[in-house]
């Protein structure tokens, strides 16, 4: 359900959802009670209310509540991260000493990372989800009280791992955002690292430091999950696999059964969607 403030939402799930595919924009999820699970590339990472998800660029992954019943419903944040406010406070925050939380215990995060509660984003997100109760309130305070929250994850557990990823150098970042905004278009592993601006080989090296994958399997997973998610929404088969790029339908068929064990008809049959659609932009 959306919120009264841009980019936030708040969701609820009450039966048990297997992981399926989905993708994840630039986002921070929250979960207030209960438990959900994220797979990227056969890592899980399961949350909480202990820790929030930090997802600062697009990634493909598999998700759902797999312990949500109605017994233990779940209730959960979704807060969009906007690329030009994310990147003005990090900027910010570098010009006035602010500080910023280090790499410890994260050295090798890649794609995703899992941050505690502390008191400041907890405090940041009640005072924005306050804001539903009144319009007016939210249409005047709203964009003031998210630059709160993602100051509070920029000094928090994830604030290391987001600001590298909101730096207006890097051009893994800007590679990957160019990637997810144009499936449907060619795309090959020279032409994302001319769009970064390094040689073929050091952007391979880089891109799989970032994501865990190789640049290829990205855009194929990215392709895959999003069509899966198309697919889930009622789009047809055919229909979802040109959406993200496909031009033989026989292709996408057997890369999507064998990233899946299932062909997308059978897929489409017996799975329900475990995330919102608005989380794909």
């Amino acid at each position: 359900m959306e919120t009264g403030v841009k980019g936030v939402q708040v969701f609820r799930a009450t039966q048990p959802i297997p992981c399926a595919p989905a993708v994840y924009e630039p986002s921070v999820i929250a979960i207030v009670s209960g438990s959900k699970e994220a797979i990227l590339n056969g890592q899980s990472f399961v949350y909480d209310d202990n820790r929030y998800l930090c997802c600062p660029m697009a990634m493909p992954v598999r998700a759902g509540t797999p312990a949500a019943s109605p017994d233990n419903p779940l209730y959960g944040v979704y807060i969009s991260l906007d690329q030009r406010m994310m990147t003005e406070l990090a900027m910010e925050m570098d010009r006035v000493g602010g500080v910023v939380g280090s790499n410890k215990g994260h050295p090798t995060a890649q794609g995703i990372v899992l941050a505690d509660w502390d008191e400041a984003f907890s405090d940041a997100l009640l005072r924005l989800l306050k804001l539903d109760s009144s319009p007016s309130d939210a249409a005047v305070l709203g964009q003031t009280r998210l630059r709160e929250l993602y100051y509070a994850i920029l000094k928090g557990e994830a604030g290391y791992f987001a600001r590298q990823a909101f730096s207006v150098g890097n051009a893994i970042a800007r590679s990957i955002s160019h990637v997810s905004s144009n499936l449907n278009q060619p795309v090959s592993i020279d032409d994302m690292a001319a769009h970064a601006g390094m040689s073929r080989a050091v952007f391979h090296r880089k891109f799989k430091d970032v994501t865990t994958m190789s640049p290829i399997q990205f855009v194929k997973s990215m392709r895959l999950s999003s069509a899966a998610m198309k697919i889930a929404t009622g789009m047809t088969v055919n229909e979802a696999a040109m959406d993200v790029g496909y031009v033989s339908a026989s292709q996408f068929s057997r890369e999507f059964k064998r990233m899946y064990g299932k062909s997308p008809r059978q897929w489409c049959n017996i799975q329900q969607l475990p995330e919102k659609a608005a989380y794909v932009q």
